[in-house]
């Protein structure tokens, strides 16, 4: 049943449950168990095989530790003890009030952490958590909900990385371009060259960065967002306590009275610093120079991220260890305070493996979704014109299924180019970008998405909370990046395709607003 319609099953069902009972855990499990009976054509203890199986790759791979995950879930940890450190050492109810004299408005608010999700492109997952620590004793402060916190890291992190060339995103697709333009023997341009051309052709992109200012600037809220930012500016109540948030501290933990800004500060920083050092490092070893572009495209994200965080904890640590001799702090509970970090991130965790699980048995070693769906399209008659939206779409609905944008690329990009080369290498840059676009869109709206997970972890909002509020506004920046691209691919002109989704990405929501204020 692997590559065939069948394949589709699993992640149907998974999504539906999520978004109908918004028991994420419980869904992705039902999605597991159904993609290894499918698998397993039934056979339950074949079943259970793949399950395990699916379980133990996570942490080892091939006889040796899968270094990727295990990482992560490090990183995660460490994160979440940072935050209890900052938390208890009075670093975020400094940095809370500092902001407060200085960022004085919610839009001001949400514009910041908008920008600081532009200028920290390195790796969606190292933005999408370090945005979320320093933005969110801002919006605290300010009353914007949790949910409209993720909604704005999501909405910068992946955008930003999948256009930016000296990224993780950049380099891994750099690399595959690489590839197709050698295969087809295209000479007018090298893989950064047609990079860099495809950049303004990523449409979904410009329209949800476009729609998070007119957003934010306008206050514009719609869907379920609306319930959430209504709450919390008329209540104070920024997430529903009720449910799990992860990164949130669920203890009564003190907190030193004579915190100041750096107690937030210099470990946020340490592990900036930290991580982008450690990713030049690796990337240096692996290939010997510090040629930027190939040093990022060798980088261990992972490791730096693990170093990184590691450095981070040690300033934070040091930081608590200074107030317990100024006597502000007791050093005795100094356990309790980790101890209460690594619980606050068990949530996210959970849901990152039962997420990794689903999409192992996903993958093109087991179900093949994201490659059926890729060769309905390779095998279509459209007309060459339709090819972006049609690239889009399916990018979408892969990256949506199996929770992976970076599997879109790998399958989406050759076959894009295949189909260019043979029929009319004009519509190839369009149709690689398009199929950037679409994954980027369908992770967006994907609640197995790693980087969707990681968001509301960051954001400190229940995860299905974010999912549920976002996917309106993705939805809207996809209509628009759909009129696009079929401007695109009948035209070839990028300036009107362009030109035509930045109107439409400022009117459109503005007209959503008006709309559902005469309601």
């Amino acid at each position: 049943m692997a590559n065939t319609i069948f394949s589709l099953l699993p992640p149907i069902i998974a999504i539906a449950m999520v978004i109908l009972t918004r028991r994420v855990l419980l869904s992705l499990g039902v999605g597991i168990i159904s993609s290894a009976l499918i698998l397993a054509s039934f056979n339950i203890p074949e079943a259970g095989t793949f399950i395990w199986n699916s379980f133990k790759g996570i942490f080892v791979d091939g006889g040796e530790l899968n270094t990727w995950n295990v990482y992560i879930i490090f990183f995660l940890l460490i994160l979440g003890v940072i935050t209890a450190f900052v938390n208890v050492s009075g670093g975020s109810r400094a940095f809370g009030e500092w902001a407060m004299a200085r960022v004085k408005t919610r839009v001001g608010a949400q514009i910041l952490a908008a920008v600081l999700g532009i200028i920290i492109f390195i790796d969606d997952y190292f933005n999408a958590l370090a945005v979320g620590q320093v933005s969110r004793p801002i919006t605290d402060r300010h009353k914007v909900s949790r949910a409209k916190l993720a909604y704005l890291i999501d909405s910068t992190s992946a955008p930003i990385c999948v256009i930016a060339p000296v990224s993780s995103w950049g380099a891994y697709i750099i690399g595959i371009i690489g590839v197709i333009l050698t295969t087809h023997g295209i000479t007018e341009y090298s893989a950064f060259s047609a990079f860099m051309q495809m950049v303004p052709m990523n449409l979904y992109v410009w329209a949800a960065l476009i729609i998070v200012f007119v957003v934010a600037i306008r206050g514009i809220n719609f869907g379920k967002m609306k319930e959430h930012e209504t709450r919390a500016q008329e209540t104070g109540e920024l997430f529903d306590s009720s449910k799990d948030i992860p990164g949130e501290l669920k203890s009564n933990l003190p907190e030193s009275k004579g915190g100041t800004v750096l107690g937030l500060i210099l470990p946020i920083l340490a592990l900036i610093v930290g991580t982008v050092g450690m990713m030049l490092w690796t990337g240096y070893q692996a290939v010997g120079s510090f040629d930027l572009l190939p040093v990022f495209e060798n980088t261990d994200v992972t490791k730096s991220l693990l170093y990184g965080g590691l450095i981070g904890l040690a300033v934070a640590v040091l930081y608590f260890a200074t107030q317990v001799m100024k006597k502000e702090m007791s050093g005795s509970s100094f356990f309790r305070i980790g101890w209460e970090g690594i619980r606050s991130m068990l949530p996210a965790i959970y849901i990152l493996i039962f997420a990794w699980m689903i999409v192992t048995l996903l993958n093109n070693d087991h179900l093949k979704t994201g490659e059926y769906l890729a060769t309905l399209v390779e095998n279509s008659n459209v007309p060459i014109g339709i090819l972006p939206v049609l690239l889009f779409v399916v990018a979408g609905l892969i990256a949506f299924s199996t929770g992976t944008s970076w599997g879109s690329f790998g399958i989406l990009l050759p076959i894009a180019g295949e189909i260019a080369a043979t029929t009319d290498v004009s519509i190839l840059l369009p149709s690689m970008a398009a199929v950037l676009a679409g994954a980027v869109f369908g992770d967006h709206c994907s609640p197995i998405s790693d980087t969707t997970i990681l968001s509301s972890t960051g954001a400190g909002s229940n995860h299905m909370d974010h999912v549920i509020t976002q996917l309106p506004y993705a939805i809207v920046g996809a209509v628009v990046a759909i009129t696009g691209y079929v401007l695109l691919g009948f035209t070839q002109s990028t300036i009107l395709a362009l030109a035509v989704v930045i109107i439409l990405a400022i009117t459109v929501p503005i007209a959503i607003q008006k709309l559902s204020t005469q309601n």
